[in-house]
C-alpha cells in the first residue's frame, strides 16, 4: 500500500478518502461559475454587447469577427453570437487533451489544476468588462483545459487498484458536486444579471472561482501524490488489426450520438434566445430569469438519476434492461421530443408568445435525455476501447463535443431565416434520425464488437 494513496482510517470520511470531498466541492464551485456564466453568454452578446456603440469597445473584436466570417461567411448579430458561443463551447472540450498532456509529461495534475483555477478566475472577472470580453473567453477555454480532466483524474488517484467499486462510488459523489453546481450557478447568476445587470452575474461567477480555489488549496494535504510522468520516449505496442476494427466501431457509434448532441447543445445557444423572445415568462408578477431554464436541465439530470437506476434494476430483474444501444436510442428519442416541444410551442404561438410550460417540459426532457446518452456513451468507450489506448479514447470521446459545439454554432445561423418552428423541427429530426440509426445498427454492431472482444 503506497503512501501516495490516502487509506489510513483517520484520513477517510464515510468510507472514502477525505480528498474526495474537497475535490467534489472544488468542482461544484467551478461548475457553479462555469454554468452560471454559460447561460448568460449568448443572451449577453445578443441583447447588449454586440449592439452598435458597444461592440466597438471590445478589444480585438474587429479582427476576430473578420476571421470568423472569413471561415463561416457573413453573419447576422444573432448568428455571430451563436457561432461565438459554439466555438467557446467546443474548445472547452478540446483543450483538456493538452491539459492532460501537460500534467502527465511535465507539471503533474495538482500544479495544472491550480493553473486552471487561476486562469478561470481571471477569465470570469474579465467578463465583467466589455474591453476584455475576448480575452476572458480565451482565459476560460485555457483554464478549463487545465482543470477539467486533471481534477477528475485526481479522484481516481485516491483509491487503490483493488477498490474498483468504491472508486466508482467516489466518482458518483464527484459527479453529484458537478450537477449541484450546474444547477445552482444559473439560478444565482441569472437572477443577479436580471436584477443588477450582466456584469454582476459574471462577477458572481468570478467570486465562485475564488471559493473553488480556497477549497482546493485547503484540501491539498488530503490529495494523492501526482503520478510519475511517463517516459518521454515510451512507445506503446502497435495496435492489432482487431483493435483497429474495434476503434472504428466505437468511433462510428460516437458519431451517431452527435445527432442528439446537436439538439442538446442548441438548447443552451439558440434555445435561451428563443425563451427570451418567444415565451411568456411572467408568473404572478415575477419575470422568470431566462438562465434558470439551463439550471432546470441540470436539476432534471440530478432528479432523474435515482429513477433511472431503479427502472433499470427493475428491468434487469425481468431480463429486459436495455443495453448500451437501447439507452442511446432512448436518449436520442427523448431529445427529439424535447426539441419538438419548442417547435410545437412556436407553431401554436404564431406571432405571439408561448406558455412557459413548453420550455419547462423541453428543458426537463433534455436533462433526462442527457442521462440516457452521455454516461452510456462513456461507459461503452471505457468497456470496448482497446486497453492500450483506453484513456486516450475516453479523452477522444470529448472531442465529439468539440465538433458538436462548433457545428451547432454553425447551424444556429439558420434560426432567423428559417423561423423558429422549422428550426426546432429540424433539430428534432436530427435527434430522431440518430435514434433510428442506432436502432438499425445496434444488432450488427453489438455482435461484431462481441466477436472482436471474444
Amino acid at each position: 500500500m503506497t503512501a501516495a494513496v490516502l487509506t489510513r482510517s483517520e484520513e477517510r470520511l464515510w468510507g472514502h478518502p477525505k480528498g474526495l470531498y474537497f475535490l467534489a466541492m472544488t468542482e461544484a464551485w467551478e461548475r457553479f461559475s462555469f454554468y452560471g456564466m454559460r447561460t448568460l453568454l449568448v443572451l449577453y452578446m445578443v441583447q447588449e454587447l454586440l449592439l452598435p456603440g458597444r461592440i466597438d469597445n471590445v478589444a480585438g473584436m474587429a479582427g476576430y469577427r473578420s476571421v470568423v466570417e472569413g471561415i463561416f461567411g457573413e453573419l447576422s448579430t444573432q448568428a455571430f453570437a451563436s457561432q461565438t458561443f459554439g466555438l467557446y463551447a467546443g474548445f472547452v472540450y478540446f483543450t483538456p487533451l493538452f491539459g492532460g498532456l501537460l500534467a502527465d509529461r511535465w507539471l503533474g495534475a495538482k500544479r495544472v489544476v491550480m493553473i486552471g483555477i487561476a486562469l478561470m478566475t481571471l477569465g470570469h472577472f474579465a467578463m465583467a468588462f466589455d474591453y476584455s470580453f475576448l480575452i476572458a473567453l480565451l482565459l476560460l477555454v485555457l483554464g478549463s483545459g487545465c482543470l477539467k480532466g486533471n481534477i477528475a483524474a485526481q479522484v481516481g488517484h485516491l483509491y487503490e487498484r483493488h477498490e474498483e467499486q468504491l472508486c466508482s462510488k467516489g466518482y458518483a459523489i464527484f459527479s453529484t458536486g458537478i450537477n449541484i453546481g450546474a444547477t445552482i450557478g444559473p439560478l444565482f447568476c441569472g437572477l443577479l444579471a436580471q436584477l443588477y445587470g450582466w456584469h454582476f452575474g459574471f462577477g458572481a461567477a468570478g467570486v465562485m472561482m475564488l471559493i473553488a480555489a480556497v477549497v482546493y488549496f485547503a484540501g491539498l494535504k488530503y490529495f494523492a501524490e501526482d503520478r510519475a510522468a511517463a517516459p518521454a520516449g515510451e512507445v506503446l505496442p502497435p495496435l492489432t488489426r482487431i483493435e483497429w476494427r474495434m476503434i472504428a466501431l466505437v468511433v462510428f457509434v460516437l458519431v451517431l450520438t452527435m445527432f442528439q448532441s446537436f439538439a442538446y447543445e442548441q438548447m443552451f445557444n439558440v434555445g435561451l434566445l428563443w425563451v427570451s423572445e418567444r415565451v411568456s415568462l411572467s408568473i404572478g408578477g415575477f419575470a422568470v430569469p431566462v438562465p434558470w431554464f439551463g439550471a432546470e436541465d441540470s436539476f432534471a439530470s440530478v432528479m432523474i438519476l435515482p429513477v433511472l437506476l431503479g427502472l433499470w434494476a427493475w428491468q434487469a430483474r425481468r431480463g429486459k434492461e436495455p443495453g448500451d444501444f437501447g439507452k442511446l436510442a432512448t436518449g436520442a428519442a427523448i431529445m427529439a421530443v424535447s426539441a419538438g416541444m419548442l417547435a410545437l410551442g412556436s407553431l401554436l404561438a404564431g406571432e405571439g408568445k408561448v406558455s412557459i410550460l413548453f420550455p419547462l417540459i423541453a428543458y426537463f426532457l433534455s436533462g433526462v435525455a442527457f442521462m440516457y446518452q452521455w454516461p452510456t456513451a462513456l461507459a461503452l468507450v471505457s468497456r470496448r476501447a482497446p486497453a492500450k489506448i483506453n484513456a486516450l479514447m475516453m479523452a477522444g470521446a470529448y472531442l465529439t463535443l468539440f465538433a458538436v459545439g462548433v457545428i451547432s454554432g454553425f447551424l444556429a445561423r439558420f434560426y432567423e431565416p428559417m423561423g423558429d418552428t422549422a428550426f426546432w423541427t429540424m433539430h428534432a429530426a436530427f435527434s430522431a434520425t440518430g435514434a433510428i440509426a442506432i436502432v438499425l445498427i445496434a444488432g450488427p454492431i453489438r455482435r461484431r464488437m462481441d466477436m472482436l472482444d471474444g
